[in-house]
């Protein structure tokens, strides 16, 4: 079980499901053949095991399945999960937040609200380090221009 929701079976009544990134990476494997090794999960996501480790003991992943002889099994979920972390990883989403909105999840539907007040502060971070980069990105420009303009009178 992997801390991401999953759609109902009850078709009459069914909430979206909560989709973490969209459109997930294409998979390895199809559903029911979806048991990764950590080293595969390595390959495929370039996390270390030391960091899907961490994940695990700090709640990020709060279960992993495992073999008969204990080795950690991934499915395709636990890959999309990986992903969405690591989206919120490169946002620069404190580690605290990212369990805290794990453990929203796992408590269900009626976090909603909390997990969208999460992620729209997220945004607004990242919104602000855009600008800020936009900004760097002009006084660079305008520096690389002054010494092409040099470079051409000398």
């Amino acid at each position: 079980m992997t801390v991401m929701q999953t759609t109902p079976a009850d078709t009459e009544r069914t909430a979206p499901a909560d989709i973490c990134a969209a459109p997930p990476r294409r998979h390895p494997r199809p559903d029911g053949e979806d048991r990764y090794t950590i080293s595969e999960v390595v390959a495929f996501t370039g996390l270390t095991a030391h960091t899907l480790r961490w994940y695990e003991r700090i709640g990020l992943m709060p279960h992993v399945d495992r073999s008969h002889t204990g080795q950690r099994r991934y499915s395709n979920r636990d890959l999309d999960w990986l992903d969405f972390v690591t989206k919120l990883r490169l946002t620069g989403m404190p580690v605290a937040d990212m369990v805290r909105y794990a453990e929203l999840v796992r408590e269900g539907e009626s976090t909603y609200a909390e997990r969208q007040a999460l992620l729209e502060s997220t945004r607004r971070d990242v919104l602000n380090r855009i600008a800020e980069l936009r900004d760097t990105l002009a006084v660079l420009d305008r520096k690389i221009s002054f010494y092409a303009m040099e470079g051409t009178t000398r």
